[in-house]
C-alpha cells in the first residue's frame, strides 16, 4: 500500500505504524487475510478468488476450526485479521469470530461488498469490536452494477456504508482500477466528500481468479500515470477543504517511486523524507507483511498467488507454516535477488521490491519476470 495522504500530504494515520515500522523484514508479523468463504452474492468480473453464489460450503473451516486458527494468530502476535471472501458476511458466524479475535488481542477488520450490511448487521459488527469495514465500489451506479453482475448492488453498498457510519464503525471504499472504470475516480472522490467517508483504497488490477480473464483491462503506462496523478491531486483537494481522508493506492508499488519523482519535480521539501519512508516500508510484502488463508485452510503468500499454496492450517498451525523453510516464502523474502529484467536493474528495487509477482506471472508466465504493470520509463529507473 502506498499512503498518498501520508506521503504527499503528511497526514499520519494509526495504520502507518504497520507500513513504516523499522522492524526488520524477517521478524515482521504479517497482516492475515482470511477468505472465510468462497461464496458470494455477486459475480464481480475482477474477483481474485473466482467466487460465486452456487458454491458449496463443504470445504470451509468450521467455526471451531476457525477459532483454533485465530488463537494461533493471536499467540503468533499477528497485528490484524482481515475477514474477506467471497462475501464474508454470508457466514453467519462472522460476528462471533470477529468478537473472538478481538478478545484474543487481534484487530478485526472486514472486506465486503457491503450489500448485506443493514442496521442490524452493522450493530453486530460494532458489538463484536470490528474496527474497520472496507466496502468495494467500482464507480457510479451503472458502472458498478455492470462490474458486479447485479442491478442494485451500488445502492445496497452505499446503504451499507451509511449503516456502518451510523453504528460508529470506521468505513472505507475499495476501488479496482481498470480501463472500463478509471474515469470513475473523480466520482469516487466526489462520493468521499459528499458522504464524508474517511478512507479510500485504489487497487491496481491483478489478474487472478476471474480477473485472469480481463488481462486487457490493465491500464497503459500513460493512463496509469494520469490516473495516479488524479488520485494525488484529488487527495490534495480533499485535504485542502478540511476533509482529511486517508487515501492509498494498492498493488502497484511503483506508485511509490512515481510519487517521489513527482515531488522532486515539484521541489517539495519533503521528497527526501518520503523516499526514506518508502524504503522503510520496503515495497511489495507478499510472504512477509501480508499472508492469505483460504476457506479450506490453505496458506498463500498473498491473496492473489492462489496457484502457490505453502501449507494448510488443517495440517500445521499458521505460525509453524509461516516460520518454516518453504522455498517460495524464502525466495519472496529475498526477491530482490531473484527478480529479472528491468526489476533487477532498477534503482528503486529497495523501494518497490520488484512489484507484484502474481501479476508478473499472470502476464508473462514467469513468476520472477518484471511486472509489466510498472509504468516508470527507462530514464526513471536508471541508476545513473
Amino acid at each position: 500500500m502506498i499512503g498518498i495522504s501520508r506521503l504527499y500530504i503528511g497526514k499520519a494515520e494509526a495504520s502507518d505504524k504497520l507500513r513504516y515500522s523499522q522492524e526488520p523484514g524477517r521478524s515482521r508479523k504479517p497482516i492475515v487475510v482470511w477468505n472465510a468463504t468462497k461464496r458470494c452474492n455477486l459475480l464481480c468480473e475482477h474477483c481474485y478468488s473466482n467466487s460465486r453464489s452456487t458454491l458449496k460450503t463443504d470445504e470451509e473451516l468450521t467455526t471451531e476450526e476457525a477459532k483454533v486458527f485465530i488463537e494461533d494468530l493471536a499467540k503468533f502476535a499477528v497485528p490484524v485479521l482481515l475477514f474477506s471472501g467471497g462475501e464474508p458476511l454470508l457466514r453467519p458466524d462472522i460476528p462471533e469470530l470477529a468478537k473472538f479475535a478481538v478478545s484474543k488481542g487481534l484487530r478485526a477488520v472486514i472486506s465486503t461488498n457491503g450489500t448485506l450490511i443493514d442496521s442490524s448487521m452493522a450493530e453486530k459488527l460494532k458489538d463484536a469490536g470490528v474496527s474497520y469495514v472496507g466496502i468495494s465500489l467500482d464507480g457510479s451506479e451503472k458502472v458498478n452494477d455492470r462490474f458486479r453482475g447485479r442491478e442494485g448492488a451500488f445502492a445496497e453498498a452505499l446503504s451499507g456504508i451509511r449503516e456502518c457510519k451510523k453504528a460508529g464503525i470506521k468505513v472505507g471504499l475499495r476501488f479496482t482500477i481498470t480501463k472500463r472504470n478509471y474515469m470513475e475516480v473523480s466520482f469516487i472522490f466526489d462520493l468521499i466528500e459528499k458522504e464524508k467517508i474517511p478512507r479510500a483504497c485504489f487497487y491496481h488490477l491483478v489478474c487472478s481468479g476471474r480477473g485472469s480473464g480481463i488481462k486487457e483491462e490493465i491500464l497503459s503506462p500513460e493512463l496509469t500515470r494520469k490516473t495516479v496523478d488524479l488520485i494525488i491531486d484529488r487527495t490534495a483537494v480533499l485535504h485542502g477543504k478540511g476533509l482529511p481522508a486517508e487515501v492509498l493506492t494498492v498493488d502497484n508499488h511503483c506508485d511509490g517511486p512515481y510519487l517521489y519523482l513527482r515531488m522532486l519535480r515539484e521541489k517539495n521539501p519533503r521528497a527526501g523524507e518520503v523516499l526514506e519512508l518508502l524504503r522503510i516500508a520496503g515495497g511489495n510484502s507478499s510472504g512477509i507483511g501480508i499472508a492469505c488463508v483460504g476457506w479450506d485452510g490453505r496458506v498463500y503468500p498473498d491473496q492473489f498467488m492462489r496457484n502457490h499454496p505453502v501449507g494448510n492450517i488443517r495440517e500445521k498451525p499458521f505460525s509453524v507454516i509461516w516460520t518454516g523453510t518453504n522455498e517460495l516464502l524464502m525466495k519472496l523474502r529475498e526477491k530482490q535477488n531473484f527478480v529479472t529484467g528491468r526489476c533487477a536493474k532498477c534503482r528503486f528495487i529497495d523501494v518497490c521490491a520488484g512489484n507484484f509477482r502474481a501479476r508478473a506471472e499472470a502476464l508473462t508466465d514467469d513468476l520472477w519476470a518484471s511486472d509489466p504493470a510498472c509504468y516508470l520509463d527507462d530514464m526513471e529507473v536508471s541508476s545513473k
